[in-house]
């Protein structure tokens, strides 16, 4: 592995890449921290996401704030190119590839391990040829259904999330009879479709899916039964971060707080999560949810 990673904001300014300098850890998935939960930091590569679109549209932008949170402690870096937030807009795929492989080759070449975000095999495949190591795929294999080969062939990790529907149509998708049960059944049917295809338990990560086909009382229900979902014998991963649902919560009668204005509570369900055992959280803001799970470690080896 080169021995790179980035200073942000030197280097010739007509360079995509920022300067580089030693690695912070291995990009291993092996060598993830096992005393604490994992914190996975969000680049989102787009001009439409619902906290920070536009933020790193550029490729540039976006390698320099993958590596400001790779050092700050981010133990994976999740690089999308397209936004999943209800009402977006679907991505070609050759533009969220121009979006995001530059950025991944940049962060793995840095020793950062990166996730991809995305719901298109053809561009997890050549994610993984650019140095990513996770498939974080929300829509759950709906998209491409040649997902669950490539991750056979690859045998690469994958994140078996929950949803129902697509960014239009999912807000309309949210009647269960119990949420958990319901979540967990369906995660199971869509895990076996996995297993038949070879891809070993080892290969795949939990998440429930918060906000994605869930009311804000649902989510809640999530979050206070994750340890269900550990019972599944994966890795769990959460992701709360800025979500709606904490805006309904933090308004109180008034004003729902923008995006960006809900990382506190964003921590405090890092916290709860880190609590109860969960494997990993996916956030904006890496400093105060690696606090917060280092925070719950220590108050859990009591």
């Amino acid at each position: 592995m080169d021995s790179l990673a980035a200073a942000p904001g030197t280097g010739p300014a007509t360079s995509p890449l920022p300067v580089l300098r030693a690695a912070r850890r291995p990009a291993r998935f092996q060598d993830l921290p096992t005393d604490r939960t994992v914190v996975m930091g969000i680049l989102n590569c787009t001009p439409d996401s619902f906290s920070d679109g536009g933020d790193h549209a550029a490729v540039d932008q976006a390698i320099a704030h993958g590596l400001r949170m790779h050092y700050a402690g981010a133990d994976i870096i999740d690089v999308g190119g397209e936004s999943t937030r209800p009402g977006a807009a679907e991505v070609p795929e050759a533009e969220e590839q121009r979006r995001i492989l530059p950025v991944i080759e940049a962060l793995a070449r840095a020793g950062a391990l990166v996730s991809v975000d995305t719901r298109h095999a053809s561009t997890a495949a050549l994610a993984l040829d650019a140095g990513a190591v996770i498939i974080n795929d929300v829509s759950g294999t709906a998209v491409s259904a040649e997902m669950i080969q490539l991750v056979a062939q690859r045998q690469a990790y994958y994140v078996l999330m929950h949803n129902r529907g697509n960014s239009r149509t999912m807000d309309q998708l949210s009647r269960y009879t119990d949420v958990v049960a319901d979540v967990i059944a369906e995660l199971q049917q869509l895990r076996e479709r996995f297993y038949t295809a070879g891809v070993s338990a080892r290969q795949l990560l939990v998440d429930p899916g918060v906000g994605f086909a869930k009311t804000a009382d649902q989510n809640w229900d999530l979050l206070a039964r994750l340890d269900q979902f550990a019972a599944l014998g994966h890795p769990v991963l959460i992701g709360t971060s800025r979500k709606r649902f904490l805006g309904t919560l933090l308004a109180d009668g008034g004003r729902a707080p923008e995006p960006k204005e809900r990382d506190s509570a964003t921590a405090a369900t890092t916290a709860l999560a880190a609590a109860n055992g969960v494997w990993g959280v996916r956030v904006h803001d890496v400093p105060a949810s690696l606090a917060a799970a280092k925070v719950a470690a220590r108050q859990v080896r009591r």
